[in-house]
């Protein structure tokens, strides 16, 4: 198959590590409605609420792949984390960091260490735990996500498994979870 046949039939979109937030779920799914209403997903396991782990990820994984993902899920216990602090990254983007981050650090740095071939974020930007809740682009700012956060905050939450989601333009969809701790 040529390059040119590749991408042709390449599915649109990318795959995505991530521990889903449900806690967060209400906020995060009307600001994903008030952006692109094309990434809300109809798949009921899927969680709009996340924080990132590894992405992109593998287009295609294979079952050895996904066996990978399963034996670092089992590997890892189940943990508990606060989202109260609210940030923005220098390019806009405003975020909870959670508390504590290093759980979240330690999975990004195994699930790197297993698939070498998907850095965090292409190698782009240093992988920071955060769970994304608006954009300065959308006229948000610090000040007004704060308020329109501050019923859902401080948010008492579980990391309780890893999620393998699609995202793509009317495609959202979880391909497979795993349990941390098994």
């Amino acid at each position: 198959m040529t390059n040119t046949e590749k991408s042709a039939t390449a599915p649109a979109g990318h795959s995505v590590l991530v521990v889903p937030v449900p806690e967060l779920e209400t906020y995060v799914l009307e600001r994903t409605r008030h952006y692109d209403d094309s990434f809300v997903s109809s798949d009921p396991a899927f969680v709009h609420a996340h924080i990132t782990l590894l992405t992109p990820f593998l287009s295609s994984p294979e079952p050895a792949d996904l066996e990978r993902v399963e034996k670092i899920a089992t590997a890892a216990a189940a943990f508990d984390f606060v989202l109260e602090d609210v940030r923005v990254f220098d390019g806009g983007t405003i975020y909870l960091r959670p508390e504590p981050a290093e759980p979240f650090a330690a999975l990004t740095a195994e699930l790197s260490a297993a698939f070498p071939q998907c850095p965090p974020y292409a190698g782009l930007f240093e992988p920071l735990p955060h769970l994304t809740v608006d954009h300065v682009a959308g006229g948000a700012d610090l000040g007004s996500t704060r308020s329109s956060l501050a019923r859902f905050l401080p948010a008492r939450c579980r990391a309780d498994r890893i999620s393998l989601q699609w995202y793509a333009n009317h495609g959202c969809r979880v391909i497979a979870e795993w349990p941390l701790g098994g």
